[in-house]
């Protein structure tokens, strides 16, 4: 393999694996803010131990995040040195906003969280179960805004010539909000609140289904598929005004996604199929003009196909990126199903009683990353060749002096590593839903006054 390949497939590999746990923290993060809020209301002590248990699923997920997140940040320079030094102004402004909003904040009030149930009052340890969310939030903003900027270039000039030129900032609040980092960011947030919703929703039907914590889980599973079945409507309206933005912006991804090769023509919207890069045909189940209707609300508008591009200027794994691209947009609709079925059953009263659907649940937590995946994979496969889109050519971008040993060899040891991660990451997440969330008692509780440190006290 060439050293362009190997390379992005190291990044490629590494990304993806980090990206199991940052969705997940933010996800759960919201969640533990309205559990800990609804106890605050209320004073139920049983949203109280909700928000003990998932704090400690929180603290496993951000801790694996932040040692695999690390590793991406010394591949910039070792292995795409040339994009580094192209992007390194851009980069710069979003990554030291990202230290100055999220990480101060997270860091602030990580430790209250963890370890302040005893030591604070109840209110205070909310606002650090709060704190500790936002920072997740904001971290998610600047590094959606860099990787917006590759997408969409603004509020920038370039400086230099030829091998030194490079991209600096004219205008940060144009770089920020290009235009199309707010629809990737809501879409990314939303993903990131199915991961942490439904991972609960998946715990609470096994604990149903072995007949353990039974009060509790039916708690959690009465907030959690309602907030799910929300978001995921939701995805649905980001999802859509996203690839509005993609079809303005960049036409050529928006064909790859749907197959559509003819310069200018109604496009269909298939529902599955194979693309056939040779003929340029796609075989499949499809709605005739559904991609024209949905861009312009008429079966007959006409939509840019691969053919009105360069072939240099072109993704080149499109039958790849149609796949992943479909496969998101099926598992989303799975998503809407299932937490719609899962409103039904509550109203009806009948959930507790449909192991079948219990079954499923458990199963569901594998969905939504499954989804932010294939999502990303369609993202960025669809931006080639461009790793800075319209600027900078990603054949352009990696480092001279790395060799395809050396890649394969930091491969190798990136993939021995992460695998043992990833085995601690399931031990130690198994092993805490296994023991399940402790029981705390309210010792002379008042329900004017519930909201009293007595509860960290019990």
């Amino acid at each position: 393999m060439s050293v362009e390949i190997l390379a992005r497939i190291q990044f490629a590999f590494t990304v993806a694996f980090h990206y199991i746990y940052p969705p997940l923290s933010i996800g759960l993060g919201l969640l533990m803010v309205i559990f800990e809020g609804t106890y605050l209301r209320t004073g139920k002590v049983i949203y109280h131990t909700l928000s003990r248990f998932w704090t400690k699923i929180f603290a496993l997920t951000f801790g694996i995040g932040v040692a695999t997140g690390i590793v991406m940040e010394f591949e910039f320079g070792t292995n795409w040195a040339a994009y580094s030094r192209f992007v390194g102004d851009i980069f710069g402004s979003a990554l030291a906003a990202e230290g100055l909003f999220a990480f101060a904040l997270e860091s602030g009030f990580l430790g209250i969280l963890l370890f302040g149930w005893n030591r604070v009052s109840p209110r205070m340890h909310f606002i650090a179960t709060l704190g500790v969310w936002l920072g997740s939030m904001f971290s998610a903003v600047w590094i959606v805004v860099a990787n917006s900027w590759q997408q969409t270039p603004s509020g920038y000039h370039l400086v230099g010539e030829g091998l030194k030129v490079r991209a600096e900032v004219t205008d940060f609040w144009a770089m920020v909000f290009n235009p199309s980092s707010v629809d990737r960011l809501t879409h990314t947030w939303i993903g990131a609140f199915l991961a942490g919703g439904f991972l609960i929703i998946s715990v609470h039907a096994w604990y149903l289904l072995k007949n353990k914590h039974v009060e509790i889980s039916k708690t959690a599973l009465r907030i959690a598929i309602p907030f799910v079945a929300v978001v995921s409507l939701g995805q649905l309206l980001t999802g859509h005004h996203s690839a509005e933005g993609v079809a303005e912006n960049q036409p050529a991804k928006l064909a790859a996604l749907e197959g559509h090769y003819p310069d200018t023509a109604a496009a269909d919207m298939y529902i599955m199929g194979w693309v056939d890069q040779e003929q340029q045909k796609v075989y499949g189940l499809k709605i005739p003009g559904g991609l024209s209707f949905l861009l312009d609300y008429d079966f007959e508008h006409p939509v840019v196909g691969l053919n009105a591009f360069a072939e240099e200027d072109r993704p080149r794994q499109v039958n790849a990126i149609f796949q992943f691209y479909h496969l998101m947009v099926a598992i989303g609709m799975t998503l809407i199903g299932l937490s719609l079925l899962g409103v039904f059953f509550l109203w009806r009263g009948t959930l507790w009683d449909k192991r079948w659907f219990l079954q499923a649940l458990v199963w569901s937590a594998l969905l939504p990353q499954l989804a932010n995946q294939f999502g990303w994979f369609a993202a960025e496969m669809g931006r080639q060749p461009w790793v800075v889109y319209g600027l900078l050519r990603t054949s352009e971008a990696f480092s001279l002096a790395v060799s395809a040993q050396q890649l394969i060899f930091s491969l190798i040891l990136f993939a021995v590593i992460y695998s043992l991660l990833f085995a601690l990451f399931i031990y130690l997440l198994n092993k805490k839903i296994v023991h399940g969330p402790e029981d705390f008692t309210l010792r002379d509780y008042r329900p004017k006054q519930a909201a009293t440190a007595d509860v960290y006290k019990s």
